[in-house]
């Protein structure tokens, strides 16, 4: 079977981020035939359409991994109930100018955890409104609005036990998802 690229933008740049380590532990729950690499979206310049028609390198970067990936996994905090502006200024980069946007037409999955009880509910919903503008079809079920709490992840940065099988769940529905979507 081929293998299926996954391209994943992970909403925070804090260095002990719940969000990375939950892209890193999500990772490690998908079958082999899921490659995980993770795009770097926190050295990029704050958007500005001037900019356009000589975008930065890093710009050029992002654009090449993302084109290059068949789906999409956004983690993302929440941050004052929307997604952060790094995520937002990411995904303005790799769809301008009109035209080209890199994010078009792959499928995406869309988790978060946060500390907060509804975990990244908002977050992930403006997203979602945000991705159906760029044209990326996202999973709608399962949902995962996940709370950071003592057990979340072992002490190997793997999802800990009381959360495995939810989220081996949710990731089983991704692969499934995308597999559907990229018709591997």
């Amino acid at each position: 079977m081929d293998q299926i690229n996954i391209a994943v933008i992970v909403g925070s740049l804090r260095r002990e981020s719940f969000n990375q380590k939950l892209a890193d532990a999500m990772a490690r729950l998908a079958p082999p035939e899921l490659a995980f690499k993770q795009v770097q979206i926190g050295n990029l310049p704050l958007y500005n359409q001037d900019d356009d028609d000589h975008q930065a390198n890093a710009v050029k970067q992002l654009k090449a991994e993302l084109l290059a990936a068949d789906g999409f996994l956004f983690c993302t905090p929440e941050y004052n109930r929307s997604i952060p502006g790094v995520l937002k200024n990411a995904l303005d980069h790799a769809s301008r100018p009109y035209g080209q946007n890199a994010w078009q037409g792959k499928p995406a999955g869309i988790i978060g955890v946060s500390v907060g009880a509804i975990g990244t509910a908002m977050a992930q919903q403006h997203l979602r409104n945000i991705l159906s503008y760029l044209n990326v079809p996202t999973m709608s079920q399962p949902e995962a609005f996940i709370q950071a709490k003592d057990g979340l992840f072992d002490d190997s940065g793997n999802i800990g036990a009381a959360s495995r099988e939810f989220l081996q769940s949710w990731m089983n529905h991704y692969m499934a998802w995308v597999k559907i979507l990229t018709s591997h």
